[in-house]
């Protein structure tokens, strides 16, 4: 099984991770965290865990340092991977962060000359 959550759901438990690491409290977090899951996709986890995906969170959010969010991307993705649910996350520009983002990276920026100095246009007006 695979879930993409897009990025409106990716910067709603970015935000709660922030707030709960800041105020040391992870009840919101889990909820939120829950909210970005549709019934179905609840219903498929909790057949798969063999228990509550309240109570998986909350496991989850324990094993959590607190003090990066991407950890807590991580330890997400490879909980789920466990039980064979694949958890992809739609970065800002739309694109999923397993995908290899260095592919598009222009070097050649058109504002800048040779020597990465910015062109400079002759006004002899």
């Amino acid at each position: 099984m695979e879930i993409l959550l897009d990025k409106r759901a990716v910067k709603q438990i970015r935000l709660s991770a922030i707030d709960a690491m800041e105020e040391g409290d992870t009840e919101t977090l889990r909820d939120d965290i829950l909210d970005t899951f549709s019934e179905d996709q609840v219903e498929e986890i909790e057949r798969r865990i063999d228990t509550d995906f309240y109570d998986f969170l909350g496991e989850t959010l324990e094993e959590w340092a607190g003090e990066d969010v991407d950890e807590l991307f991580d330890l997400l993705e490879s909980q789920l991977a466990d039980v064979g649910v694949e958890l992809k996350f739609e970065s800002a520009e739309g694109a999923s962060e397993d995908e290899d983002s260095d592919a598009d990276f222009d070097d050649d920026d058109d504002d800048l000359g040779d020597d990465d100095e910015p062109i400079e246009e002759d006004d002899d007006d």
